[in-house]
């Protein structure tokens, strides 16, 4: 097969995406029915203003409602007419690869060629003893189940044999998507070896940024553009994402206001899980400065910081948590109301000028 890279750039892509947080104040409850309702009236409303993308993420904790985002993302595609449905991610390691393809086959026509893959290894381990896996085999399950998630793509029969799931004898996987091949990203969390691997597969890369300075995870796109350039010269144009933490208010300080409380609760427990210590108001003000790694901010400040970043990662498209922890339903939409309407225009026209009149090197 021949391959060509594109001699104008696609646009530049913006969205959102949520792990369907369940966490409230101390003392009160969030009806999981009543957060999934709301959930698609989000995504419906990012589709209206606009925005490119919504991914949804996979947990198996009770902080969370969304343990089959397949299933919720189909609810969207049926409430939206052109936004991307992706996993912000699939844990693939302790799925089962057949399956997972097969259920975004089908997101893929219910939505008419709108559904994403979005694979990693997930940020927490409760799907490994779930589905009876063993955290041993950690990295080995990840790269042998995407590497059958990608035969599988192929339009024809397969025969294939691993250690971690029965082989398959020249057997078929129906349906079929409308998109050929199925998109499928990989999601780093900032090891070289994950970004080798997704270069190395030839598959664009979602790198999160949710604490330090942005420009210590500059070495990590370098490497990926490297690896393919070196090995893969032909994919050398594949797109990078940059997802990170945030939330969008009139002003920088209702942003910090609002969101702080929610913030901290979900991160505090985690810390616990962890061993890190508190977070402290200062550290999340700091982190909403430009080269922190939260987006927290007005429209303007937003706008500043994804063309700051973009400045140091030349990436094609920004995803934003909105947010960690749960927060008042009304105070979501007008976020993705401003996302929407306030920063991706100004967002993708900068970006459509940096790219039309590049500086010299």
């Amino acid at each position: 097969m021949t391959h060509s890279i594109p001699s104008v750039p696609p646009p530049f892509e913006i969205g959102l995406y949520s792990f369907a947080e369940l966490t409230a104040e101390p003392g009160s409850t969030y009806n999981p029915a009543q957060r999934i309702h709301d959930l698609l009236e989000e995504i419906e409303l990012a589709d209206q203003v606009g925005l490119d993308v919504f991914g949804l993420g996979e947990h198996h904790r009770v902080e969370y409602v969304s343990s089959a985002p397949e299933v919720i993302l189909a609810a969207a595609a049926a409430r939206t007419r052109r936004i991307r449905l992706s996993s912000a991610v699939t844990v693939l390691s302790s799925d089962d690869p057949v399956r997972v393809f097969q259920r975004f086959a089908s997101l893929d026509l219910v939505s008419n060629g709108r559904a994403e893959i979005m694979a990693g290894r997930g940020s927490f381990i409760e799907s490994f003893p779930l589905f009876g896996y063993d955290l041993n085999d950690y990295d080995e399950l990840f790269s042998e189940k995407l590497d059958l998630l990608l035969r599988l793509r192929e339009d024809r029969p397969i025969s294939w044999r691993g250690s971690h799931r029965p082989p398959l004898d020249k057997q078929s996987v129906y349906p079929r998507p409308v998109q050929n091949p199925l998109p499928v990203w990989v999601a780093v969390g900032g090891t070289p070896e994950s970004v080798v691997r997704a270069a190395g597969r030839g598959l664009p890369m979602a790198l999160a940024i949710i604490g330090g300075m942005p420009e210590r995870f500059a070495p990590y796109v370098n490497l990926y553009r490297q690896v393919l350039a070196e090995n893969r010269p032909h994919d050398a144009a594949l797109p990078v994402s940059i997802n990170s933490h945030g939330f969008i208010a009139d002003s920088r300080q209702q942003a910090i206001d609002e969101s702080y409380p929610a913030v901290a609760r979900v991160m505090n427990k985690i810390g616990r899980e962890r061993g890190w210590p508190p977070m402290q108001r200062e550290q999340y003000e700091a982190s909403a400065q430009l080269r922190g790694a939260n987006f927290v901010g007005s429209p303007d400040d937003v706008i500043e910081k994804i063309l700051f970043q973009h400045s140091i990662f030349n990436h094609q498209r920004f995803l934003l948590q909105l947010s960690v922890g749960t927060l008042p339903h009304a105070k979501v939409m007008r976020a993705i109301e401003l996302f929407g309407t306030k920063v991706a225009p100004v967002v993708r026209q900068e970006i459509a000028r940096r790219v039309a009149t590049p500086v010299p090197q």
